[in-house]
Formats: C-alpha cells, structure tokens, sequence
C-alpha cells in the first residue's frame, strides 16, 4: 500500500510506476504510461488537496536518469503519467516499451 499522507505531511508520496508507454492521438498528441487502479484510487483520495485545477495532480517524476516536472491526467476513472518526447528519446524508450517511472506528488504547503 502506497502511503499517500499528503495532507498531513505522514508517510511518503513517492512511488514507483510500471506500465506501457503508450501513444495519445488527440489534439495535442502525447505520451502517457497508465497508472495501475489501485495506484490511481490512492491518487484520487489526495487530488483535492493537490490539484490545481481540472483534477490535474502535479507529480515530479525520474526515468532512468531523466527527471522532469509534469500533472498527471485524470481520465476514465485513472491517471495517465504524461512522459514528455525529450525523456521518451533521451532514455531511448517509445511506444509499446515497459518501464517504470519514479514519481513523486508535488504537495503544497
């Protein structure tokens, strides 16, 4: 179990997230890995206390030795992980590759 305290500043909100990267042909094509529901139900619980706005949930996040600023995306009850181009080329990691992503929920204090 992942403890998620973030409104009380207990436990940690880092964790580790495996998952496929996977491509989003939207508007604004993008690339996401999705977090694992258990994961994302955790995530939801402290989401009011964190978003700034839409659901988003901001999250500092490491793949490899690539670290990067970004929100995680609410969509269809989960969270998609958003992992930017010039993490995907800089660890040499596209479509279809599983990894696994270090992140942590960025709390206001």
């Amino acid at each position: 179990m992942w403890p998620l305290r973030a409104r009380t500043g207990e436990g940690s909100t880092a964790v580790d997230v495996t998952g496929e990267i996977v491509h989003w042909r939207g508007p604004s094509p993008f690339h996401f890995v999705r977090l694992p529901d258990e994961l994302a139900a955790e995530v939801a619980e402290v989401s009011r206390d964190v978003t700034y706005g839409w659901g988003m949930v901001p999250v500092d996040a490491a793949l490899g030795a690539t670290r990067w600023t970004t929100s995680l995306f609410p969509k269809n009850g989960g969270y998609l992980l958003p992992v930017k181009d010039v993490v995907r080329r800089t660890e040499g990691v596209d479509v279809g590759d599983v990894v696994t992503v270090s992140m942590e929920i960025r709390v206001r204090r």
